[in-house]
């Protein structure tokens, strides 16, 4: 997965060349997203099955402008959570993750209307997990929770529609691979 993040980040860089456009992500704006993933990061495998799909929420403010001429830096916040499930023969484990963290993104403008970036993301992921069924061996009714640093990396594009709205895609690495939605400009 790093290695499509790296040749994503650097034909994102390279399209840069190219003449660009009226940048759509300015000094001063807020946006917030709202997202579904498709995809998962954290569970997979013959008996995982999903319960919730990822979704995210996230803000971003950008905070400095005309670096490299039009592009612009971003900083913001990120929520994700996501639910799945493994069960083999009526017996497994319910798992649910919440990723609470921040996030920096670098805008281009590479087409007009489109607001073109990539971004990374730190954050912790709160996880949880519980026994269900009958467990083969003797059922035990096991519930434990868990917490760890994680690491996200994004390239995407939102396109606005209206001044203050727009849809948005992205890869990457966070809650899930590829991500849709909708964003906001405050």
């Amino acid at each position: 997965m790093k290695k499509l993040f790296t040749i994503a980040a650097v034909a994102f860089f390279s399209f840069s060349a190219l003449q660009a456009q009226e940048s759509m992500f300015n000094l001063g704006d807020k946006v917030v997203s709202l997202g579904i993933g498709f995809g998962s990061t954290l569970y997979s495998g013959t008996y995982y099955s999903r319960g919730v799909p990822p979704l995210s929420i996230s803000y971003e403010q950008a905070i400095a402008d005309e670096i490299l001429e039009k592009g612009v830096i971003g900083v913001g916040g990120w929520v994700g959570y996501t639910s799945y499930k493994y069960d083999y023969l009526n017996w497994g484990w319910k798992y649910s993750n919440f990723i609470l963290g921040a996030l920096g993104s670098f805008h281009y403008p590479l087409v007009n209307k489109l607001d073109t970036y990539v971004g990374i993301g730190l954050g912790y992921n709160i996880a949880s997990s519980k026994e269900f069924g009958t467990n083969p061996g003797g059922g035990y009714d096991y519930s434990s929770t868990s917490g760890g640093f994680v690491f996200a990396g994004m390239v995407g594009a939102r396109y606005y529609f209206v001044e203050k709205f727009a849809a948005f895609a992205q890869v990457g690495y966070g809650v899930s691979y590829f991500t849709i939605g909708v964003s906001i400009r405050l």
